[in-house]
């Protein structure tokens, strides 16, 4: 049975010190007397929310889960290639890790200030307004966040043929039926529980950090034996195009991007005000030097030259170093790229969820399973965007795409911010950063749109403001004007708990109803 969730988000989400569920504070109050922060679950008046049971251990895992995904494991080459030397590609991944920290500390301030699942939706929602928040949620909801499940899903059974079923070859067909198979069941884990959602999200980040520690202990063996002539002419042939760089910080950022996933899950998150900041200090500054250690390893087996034309540099590095133990590089891939599929599916349907809350999608996908405790309907909608993509094949050159896309809205979280210092100065906000952080990473987010389309347009990025403008042409009528669609209406009926009073809502509701 299924439960419609009928609050926004913001500030006032009834969560009183003491909550109806007897839990108590943990000491944020807000001027007011009320605990902004310490809810577990609330069953005011016919409201749900989602209950808190994401720890810190598990937070961690969450981010380390869903940033080491294929990346670091499949090819480091796009970086490198852009880059042209060793001594700029080292530099950029370190970058990126650093960028990932600074932004994710801002995140954190934002997280803690409005603490409502939805991460970028909440926070551009609070600062801009209704149309925004409403084409982010377009865009995640129906092409970012189901196209980096599914990139990482078919990396997924791409290497999990090859590992076990190496007499099918790499047919595409085998590989998108694995694909398939393997959201069909993160579909279900994450349907089924959150605690078991988390739990496997801890079991595969641990398995994840050993195969990053053989991969790095034999790139440390191999120092010992001498191995260290790849790391002569550390800038030679370094790009001195600005295009080439901002591409290149794509690449790496792909790497990392899941740095603010934690923040799709806040209202899930026991004591986030301390949770969040502490699982970014550990998780990002480790995923960082694991990349770094990689790619040192890498260099001991292979030259750079060896590293441009190589598809996938794990493997080899594994035949190379491991020799008849290789295959436990593959079977490490998929296990990394299917702990960090359930963690970003896990991070998506809360944005779904969020966005569908506050009137933006269909209603029914506010609704949360009452035994469960989860988003059931978002993660399946999710699920089958994500199965349409992996189906059509259309997603090889989304990495560039998604990309630009996601700075995008990145820089907006941090303007988002920068507005709120001054529009809602009296908000209680337990966790703060120097302004300097988000005037940073905003600044670089300017760069990392404006540069390529300077130095070197591609049809992607066309793609990206083509979607957001039909986005807004489809806000007037759906949501500015509330146009209804009949069908869908009786689709939250059917759907969910059977009362018309309760389901039955248009498509797209005034985007301000719900506040």
């Amino acid at each position: 049975m299924l439960r419609n969730l009928q609050t926004s988000h913001g500030y006032n989400n009834n969560n009183d010190t003491n909550g109806d569920d007897g839990s108590e504070g943990d000491g944020e109050t807000a001027s007011n007397g009320k605990n902004m922060l310490a809810r577990k679950l609330s069953t005011k008046g016919d409201t749900l929310y989602l209950e808190r049971r994401v720890g810190l251990f598990s937070g961690v895992a969450l981010i380390v889960g869903t940033m080491i995904g294929s990346g670091i494991f499949v090819s480091p080459t796009g970086l490198l290639i852009r880059t042209g030397s060793i001594g700029l590609s080292f530099i950029i991944w370190a970058a990126c890790g650093a960028m990932s920290l600074l932004g994710a500390l801002a995140y954190a301030e934002l997280g803690t200030m409005n603490p409502s699942s939805g991460a970028e939706y909440a926070y551009l929602m609070d600062a801009f307004g209704p149309m925004p928040a409403f084409l982010f949620s377009w865009i995640s909801t129906l092409i970012l966040k189901p196209s980096q499940v599914a990139i990482i899903c078919l990396s997924f059974a791409k290497y999990a043929v090859e590992a076990f079923v190496d007499e099918c070859g790499s047919s595409d067909y085998v590989v998108k039926i694995v694909a398939v198979l393997s959201i069909l069941i993160i579909t279900y884990i994450n349907c089924y529980s959150v605690n078991l959602a988390t739990g496997v999200q801890n079991a595969f980040t641990a398995a994840k950090l050993v195969a990053v520690f053989v991969v790095v202990a034999g790139g440390v063996y191999k120092i010992i034996q001498g191995r260290t002539e790849h790391f002569r002419n550390y800038f030679e042939n370094t790009t001195t195009s600005m295009g080439d760089v901002a591409t290149a910080f794509y690449s790496g950022l792909w790497a990392y991007d899941g740095w603010n996933n934690l923040n799709y899950v806040t209202e899930e998150i026991k004591n986030p005000s301390k949770n969040i900041p502490k699982a970014i200090y550990i998780s990002i500054p480790l995923v960082t030097m694991c990349y770094l250690l990689v790619n040192v390893a890498y260099l001991t087996i292979m030259s750079p030259d060896e590293i441009v034309r190589n598809e996938a540099v794990a493997v080899t590095f594994g035949i190379r170093a491991l020799g008849s133990i290789a295959w436990v590089i593959p079977l490490s891939i998929t296990i990394s790229t299917f702990g960090s599929a359930n963690g970003t599916l896990f991070a998506a349907g809360r944005l779904c969820f969020a966005a569908s809350r506050e009137g933006h999608l269909m209603h029914v996908l506010s609704y949360i399973h009452i035994k469960k405790l989860t988003p059931m309907p978002s993660i399946i909608f999710h699920s089958i965007i994500t199965i349409v993509m992996v189906a059509s094949g259309t997603i090889n050159s989304l990495i560039d795409f998604f990309s630009f896309t996601a700075w995008i809205f990145y820089g907006s979280a941090m303007l988002a911010l920068l507005v709120m210092r001054y529009t809602r100065p009296d908000v209680p906000r337990p966790y703060k950063v120097p302004i300097i952080i988000p005037l940073t990473i905003f600044v670089i987010s300017l760069y990392l749109v404006v540069a390529p389309i300077i130095d070197k347009p591609q049809i992607e990025y066309l793609y990206s403001v083509i979607f957001m403008i039909a986005g807004m042409i489809f806000y007037v009528p759906f949501v500015r004007l509330g146009y209804k669609f009949r069908i869908i209406g009786e689709l939250n009926v059917h759907t969910g708990s059977g009362s018309s009073d309760t389901a039955v809502i248009n498509f797209f509701t005034v985007a301000g109803s719900a506040h």
